[in-house]
């Protein structure tokens, strides 16, 4: 008969810890990869079964019996419970499922690694950005990978909206902000600073204001959004916290929209230097209150990350060009230099 793998729920404390102990300190295991097994284990967990398992691989079911006696050996632990009519998924191999899948995963990385080291890496790289940032800042970094790497090729999909990598389809995309919990690997880009300021022209029709309660007096350019993102207009000191009853005439959602407004004189903006970076080098627009800025500390606040799911078959294309956007982008952001000097 069709032998059927069930789950098996038990206490799993101590078979989770059993589990841990033995993949890490087993001198065998760490000497001696054995994704022979690993990949039968993973077989018959798919296939439902030690003779579909067989029958998938194209071998003997023996074959198949031996290799998970040999891992279960080799982790000291029970993976399956077999019966005369069924197989059980123990906890510990419930356990071990999603590492399973992470180690072929991974082999599949080193592999392409191996391969890109003798030959030209290649192949299609699907990236998604906030629609602005990506514009100034991703697409430039996509251009020298692709003049860096010829055989290699990049979807780059511009939104403000959150996708969802799985179901896109997506290698990359880069967030702005909190990252909220998930199982998504994330390496930070750099940090998000936002800064006060005002074009020139505005400033001398208007004056300068040097506190933040000063700005009630001032036409506000502000984001629209019910409700406004927390920390949008904060600042240090005794105004931290209190949201300040902040006004203009012009509201946006698109925060391009706000920067123009600003270089045209039309009000105050508080917007990230990724943004206004080049436009306070040039002295089009001049820093506020700075003062009672948000920390400058890169370990503190929100930031831009780059995220990707785990175990993915593109991992080794994904990291190749995060590593090649951290180069682009630099330890202190390009769009941040000169912007603290005295």
């Amino acid at each position: 008969m069709c032998e059927e793998v069930h789950c098996e729920f038990q206490d799993a404390g101590e078979q989770y810890a059993m589990l841990q102990t033995q993949f890490a300190n087993n001198a065998k295991y760490g000497s001696q990869i054995m994704m022979k097994e690993i990949e039968v284990f993973i077989a018959v967990v798919t296939a439902g079964n030690f003779s579909a398992a067989a029958r998938q691989l194209d071998v003997a079911v023996s074959s198949v019996t031996r290799r998970i006696d040999t891992l279960e050996a080799d982790l000291g632990v029970t993976l399956f419970r077999r019966g005369s009519r069924r197989v059980v998924l123990t906890d510990a191999g419930m356990m071990f499922v999603e590492t399973a899948h992470n180690l072929v995963a991974e082999l599949v990385s080193v592999r392409e690694l191996l391969t890109n080291h003798a030959t030209e890496p290649g192949g299609t790289l699907t990236l998604t950005a906030p629609a602005a940032f990506g514009r100034r800042h991703v697409a430039p970094a996509v251009q020298t990978f692709l003049e860096k790497y010829p055989q290699m090729e990049v979807d780059l999909h511009l939104s403000d909206r959150v996708v969802d990598l799985a179901v896109d389809r997506v290698d990359l995309a880069v967030r702005i902000g909190r990252l909220a919990d998930s199982d998504l690997v994330a390496s930070k880009l750099a940090p998000l600073r936002r800064v006060i300021c005002a074009s020139p022209a505005y400033l001398q029709k208007m004056g300068f204001p040097v506190a933040p309660k000063d700005l009630v007096r001032h036409e506000c350019l502000t984001v629209t959004s019910k409700p406004t993102p927390l920390g949008w207009w904060t600042f240090t000191g005794s105004n931290r916290g209190a949201p300040l009853p902040i006004k203009g005439r012009l509201r946006s959602d698109d925060t391009e929209v706000l920067l123009q407004a600003a270089l045209d004189g039309c009000g105050i903006v508080h917007l990230a230097t990724w943004m206004v970076g080049d436009a306070l080098r040039a002295g089009s627009l001049v820093r506020l209150l700075q003062s009672y800025e948000e920390s400058k500390d890169a370990t503190a606040g929100p930031s831009i990350y780059v995220v990707r799911l785990p175990g993915r078959s593109h991992a080794q294309r994904a990291r190749l060009f995060l590593n090649h956007l951290l180069e682009h982008v630099g330890k202190l952001p390009y769009w941040d230099r000169g912007l603290d000097a005295p």
